[in-house]
Order: C-alpha cells, then structure tokens, then sequence
C-alpha cells in the first residue's frame, strides 16, 4: 500500500489524531501563557524574584519527556490530563523570559507618565506595559508552540492524544505491513501542524501590531491647520525608540 493509499484508507482516524493533536498543544500552550504572564508580572521589578522563576522553568525543561510523562502517571495516569500537565510545563521557559525580558525593556519614563494621569498599577499594565510588550511575548508563544508540537508526539507512551499514535505504531513494527506509511504520517502530520501553528501566529502579530502602540500615548490629529510645521514625536515602542 503506497503513502497515497494508507491516508485515505485511514483519512478518518488520521483526521481525528490531527485535530487531538492540535487540541492538546493549543490548551497547553494557552494554560502555559496565563501561567507565564502572571508569573512575569509577580516578579519582573525584582531581579532576584525574576532570576528564581526563570530559573525554575529552565529546570523543568530539563527533564527528558520520557521521565516527566512517566513520573506523572502515578499520580494523574494515563491518557490527556498527564500530557497537558507535562506539555504545560515544559511551554513555560519561552514565554516566561520573554515576558519579563518584554516588560523590563519598557522606558520608565512611559510608565511614569501613565502613574502621572491617575492610572493605577492594573490599568497601566493593561494599557502601557503589555501592550508594548506583547511583541516579544508572542515570540515567545511562537517558540513554545513549536516545541511542544514535537513533543506531543511523545505522549502516545502515556496513551495521550495526538499523532504520536501514528509515529510509535509505525515504529513498534518496523518491516511490517504499513509501518513505514504509519512513522511517515505521524511526522508529516506534526510537521504541517507546526507551520499552520506558526502562520496562525505569525498572522496574529500582524492583525494586533496597532496594539503595540498604547492607546494613551497615541497623537491626536490636529482640529485645525498648524501655523507652522512642527517636528514630528516619535512613538514609544519597547526601549523607547521606534
């Protein structure tokens, strides 16, 4: 049976593994994201509180996926709740550091004008600081999204969902019938997610650029004609340059 044939004799079950995948890295990804952000925004005014975070997210992804999802069965089990627990775990480095290294690199003295208005330390966030930003943390989901689509695949030792079912099936049989096709929509399959997951990203940062920009920084057009020409203010962006 050629590689053809095997996709549309199994089109139903491969569909089915492919959206299971894509399902398990999105909730991972967006779980790591709230923890990542709120972790960031604790710490990041504290280099020491910083330093101990991202050091604790570095030890995570330190522990090889086989160990992490076997460790977990004892207490969570088999099956989704562990590998959403370890893919969780191990998308949290990327985001982290670059929500504190994007929060950090702010200029004070935008912040400072934000305190200056009347705003207090929630709505600054929300209008000033993530705003500018969230440039450098949707790098950081991009980078976190690309790994754990890899290592989803891992979780079919756990029985977890997703095409790493395809790619250890495939393998277990090496030389039997249909193995090889089984290891190669396995892989494609990750493959073609991860570029659809990048692109899907990469388009997000496009559609939300305008809100690198906050809001309370943005010039207003003029009501009327300016006498003479004036010099023109450049905008704030993440180090205080454009």
């Amino acid at each position: 049976m050629t590689f053809l044939e095997y996709l549309q004799s199994r089109r139903e079950l491969i569909l089915a593994q492919t959206l299971e995948h894509a399902n398990i890295v999105l909730m991972s990804v967006a779980l790591a994201t709230v923890i990542a952000v709120l972790i960031a925004l604790a710490t990041y005014r504290n280099p020491s509180a910083r330093a101990t975070a991202t050091g604790m997210a570095a030890a995570l992804l330190t522990i090889p996926s086989f160990a992490l999802l076997g460790l977990l069965i004892t207490p969570l089990g088999l099956g989704y709740t562990p590998t959403l627990v370890a893919l969780t775990m191990y998308a949290l480095l990327p985001i982290l550091r670059n929500t504190i290294v994007g929060l950090t690199e702010i200029d004070p003295a935008l912040t400072e004008a934000a305190r200056g208005i009347g705003m207090g330390r929630v709505r600054s966030l929300a209008t000033v600081e993530i705003p500018l930003a969230w440039p450098v943390i949707l790098a950081g989901i991009r980078v976190s999204t690309q790994m754990t689509m890899g290592i989803a695949a891992i979780a079919a030792y756990v029985d977890g969902p997703g095409l790493g079912h395809q790619i250890f099936s495939g393998l277990a049989n090496l030389g039997g019938v249909n193995s090889l096709n089984q290891a190669l929509v396995g892989t494609v399959g990750v493959i073609v997610l991860a570029v659809v997951f990048d692109l899907a990203l990469a388009l997000l940062g496009r559609l939300t650029r305008a809100g690198q920009r906050p809001k309370l920084f943005r010039a207003r057009p003029a009501r009327r004609p300016a006498l003479t020409p004036t010099a023109a203010v450049p905008s704030p962006s993440l180090g205080g340059r454009e």
